[in-house]
């Protein structure tokens, strides 16, 4: 048993920002019927690696962690026939996703009111980069876009360096989080008040709320969180260091009083804590530079295990941990042990290490049940097993290139 067994998800989506939303829903036992156009598909089928393509018979990593658990169906939209296929399982489901440019689903009959006309009950989620309202609603947005508008590039890195972009599809997944958290959402409002709904994220207003934190400091104080330099930490026990083989130790002590005493013992710099310099977290923040710079040569002496261990023997119940890079992940013990880390048997490919679920559900846990799809590859099963279609409905549809 999973918590969306029986729901039934029209994926009608592109790139990642709107697929890893359905396939979140996926991951927790909603049936996805990834709607693709014919021939050519999501263009992420194509996408392997930043600037190139994929290659036949490559695991195309993208593809995959967007689409698991998802079922395709490939049609040719331009024809009414086509169309008419869409609209026809939309009556049979409960959620629709979109994530096309504003006014593409209503030149194709496919917005929230032509099918919610067909079913009531539907929630109809859209993933924009601006919203769906105002002068940019219509505007074409990538993950890039997300970074850069929501202002993220300029909270990340030090005062003095340009913005920075984030790695990884950062808003897209954010966005995507997102969509799912509001059809979730909806589809209780539906069970509880038996209504149908749309529901509306965009790249701005999810990266806006990443940041929510800084963004109310910025509302009710005047100001939000400014960029800081490492080497002049204000509070040096909320800071990163670099060890002796060049890995690196974060700490999070943000009641720095509490800690100090026993933390500069354990560091071997006890007459840290009698320097009146470095008194109490006033003093420290008013000499930062000295403090850093003390803390800095003291981590530069040892390897970062041998310092992990000093940390956890000693006492003051101090508050840190490793930093890892993205490379670590995979082998990060905490990682593995809570399942981050799914590992899979891909019928093409074999054993597969991939993203596995954040959330966990003690009795109706989810998983990653089959592989991203080839393209169109439950066409004919769709039509026959959710619309009941005959063969030769189907052969005629197939004549006609519309599937």
């Amino acid at each position: 048993m999973m918590p969306l067994d029986g729901i039934r998800v029209l994926d009608w989506t592109i790139w990642q920002q709107g697929p890893i939303c359905s396939a979140m829903l996926g991951d927790l036992g909603a049936e996805v019927i990834k709607i693709e156009q014919r021939g050519t598909g999501d263009p992420g089928r194509w996408l392997a690696a930043a600037g190139g393509a994929a290659h036949a018979g490559d695991l195309n990593w993208y593809f995959e962690a967007n689409n698991r658990n998802k079922q395709s169906i490939a049609l040719d939209l331009k024809k009414p026939e086509a169309r008419q296929v869409v609209l026809e399982l939309a009556e049979r489901s409960d959620v629709f996703v979109q994530n096309f440019r504003k006014g593409v689903a209503a030149r194709l009959g496919l917005d929230y009111a032509s099918l919610r006309a067909r079913n009531p009950r539907l929630i109809y989620a859209s993933a924009t980069g601006y919203g769906p309202d105002g002068p940019e609603s219509g505007a074409p947005s990538f993950d890039h876009l997300g970074l850069a508008r929501s202002g993220i590039m300029n909270a990340a890195g030090e005062p003095d360096m340009p913005p920075l972009g984030i790695a990884g599809g950062v808003a897209d997944q954010m966005g995507g989080a997102m969509l799912a958290y509001g059809i979730m959402t909806a589809l209780l409002a539906r069970e509880r008040h038996g209504v149908g709904q749309e529901v509306n994220v965009s790249h701005l207003g999810s990266m806006a709320f990443l940041q929510g934190l800084s963004l109310s400091m910025r509302l009710m104080a005047g100001r939000a969180f400014p960029r800081s330099f490492r080497s002049s930490a204000f509070n040096p026990l909320w800071n990163h260091y670099r060890c002796a083989d060049d890995a690196w130790l974060a700490l999070a002590m943000l009641q720095s009083d509490r800690y100090w005493a026993d933390f500069c013992a354990a560091v071997g710099l006890p007459q840290l804590a009698a320097d009146p310099r470095f008194a109490d977290m006033n003093a420290r923040a008013a000499n930062a530079g000295d403090c850093v710079a003390a803390l800095d040569a003291a981590f530069a002496t040892r390897p970062r295990a041998e310092w992990l261990r000093i940390l956890d023997q000693a006492p003051g119940d101090f508050i840190y941990t490793i930093v890892n890079s993205v490379e670590d992940l995979p082998d990060d013990p905490q990682m593995q042990a809570n399942g981050y880390i799914a590992h899979f048997d891909h019928p093409q490919h074999g054993a597969t290490n991939m993203v596995g679920l954040p959330i966990a559900l003690s009795q109706t846990p989810g998983g990653i049940r089959i592989p991203a799809p080839e393209l169109g590859q439950h066409t004919e099963q769709i039509l026959l097993d959710v619309l009941g279609w005959d063969w030769p409905r189907i052969t005629a549809l197939r004549e006609s290139e519309a599937i």
